[in-house]
């Protein structure tokens, strides 16, 4: 096993012990990974609980922090306090983790320039590793798209591109290198399991809502926690959303999801990849993206420019179009 990636957040509710059993469970069946990620909220962190999760082989911390401003986590709805983030913090350095991310949110309503950028200012004051920052997204089913369908909230696209923008700049010029729409890392800090989705490669999911894609399938376990266990339980695991995929399929992806890195991807070299030929419709978009400044051409290599970071969404849709 190359990666493993313990997500959601969720992991640090378990006691330490717990942990160490899941650990031991995880590496008996598939190996100790090189790189294992494991999400924490800066409420659940406990001395105890990173120690057992450095015994086991863990090499990746990455802490949900959204914010370090009271006001901007009480419109989230968080749980945890700018203190609690720092205390947590302290603790993560001192258990000495090989890697070390922090997650953030922009554009949340209320959220302004100004407390952005010191929402930046103080998460590079802490020296991680890596540092993931997403625009908010508005989740069905939550009390912030309830707020935005009742219009309490709106969502204010040229500050969103404003904000995004002057993230890249501001954190490359401290030496966080963009190498995904939303990721940026100091050398060799890179999440190793992340580009592995990006470059669509295979991974299995295990626990409820885990996603899986592997011998040209991609499958999601059931969000419900008593059917998923009783589908382990019977020996039958309950699969949902399943899709077998055509070499087309693969090749779309990878190149969507491709573009999202900085360092772009080679069409010539993924289609062999997957042995199926480049639409010529494709070859023609990538042609009208260069000549409106949202991609370049290194050789065999394409990669969207800094605009075209900015539409990276609708360039991947405009893609599957032109596979349809």
């Amino acid at each position: 096993m190359e990666t493993a990636f313990w997500g959601g957040g969720t992991p640090g509710l378990l006691p330490a012990d717990d942990l160490r059993r899941l650990g031991a469970a995880m590496t008996r069946a598939a190996g100790r990974p090189t790189e294992w990620t494991v999400e924490l909220a800066p409420s659940s962190v406990r001395a105890d609980k990173l120690a057992a999760l450095k015994e086991i082989g863990v090499t990746r911390v990455s802490m949900g922090v959204q914010s370090f401003d009271d006001a901007t986590l009480d419109a989230l709805g968080r749980r945890h306090s700018p203190k609690q983030i720092m205390d947590a913090w302290e603790l993560i350095e001192a258990a000495g983790f090989a890697s070390r991310n922090l997650d953030l949110i922009f554009a949340i309503p209320g959220q302004d320039e100004r407390r952005w950028t010191e929402d930046l200012r103080r998460a590079v004051a802490l020296r991680p590793d890596h540092l993931s920052t997403y625009c908010l997204t508005f989740e069905e089913d939550t009390a912030m798209f309830v707020k935005l369908s009742q219009g309490k909230v709106k969502i204010d696209r040229e500050l969103e591109a404003r904000l995004y923008r002057g993230t890249w700049e501001q954190l490359e010029a401290l030496g966080y290198a963009q190498y995904e729409t939303s990721n940026f890392a100091r050398p060799g800090h890179a999440c190793r399991h992340n580009l592995i989705t990006w470059e669509m490669g295979s991974w299995i999911g295990y626990g409820p809502s885990a996603a899986s894609q592997w011998g040209a399938r991609r499958w999601t376990n059931p969000a419900n926690l008593d059917q998923w266990i009783q589908g382990i339980e019977a020996g039958q695991p309950v699969l949902e959303q399943v899709k077998d995929l055509t070499p087309a399929d693969l090749l779309s992806d990878a190149l969507v999801f491709g573009l999202r890195l900085n360092a772009g991807v080679d069409p010539a070299a993924l289609a062999r990849r997957f042995a199926t030929d480049l639409p010529p419709a494709v070859d023609g978009l990538f042609r009208d993206l260069a000549a409106e400044g949202l991609l370049e051409t290194a050789g065999p290599t394409v990669r969207l420019t800094g605009e075209g970071r900015m539409r990276a969404d609708a360039v991947g849709v405009a893609i599957l179009e032109r596979f349809d």
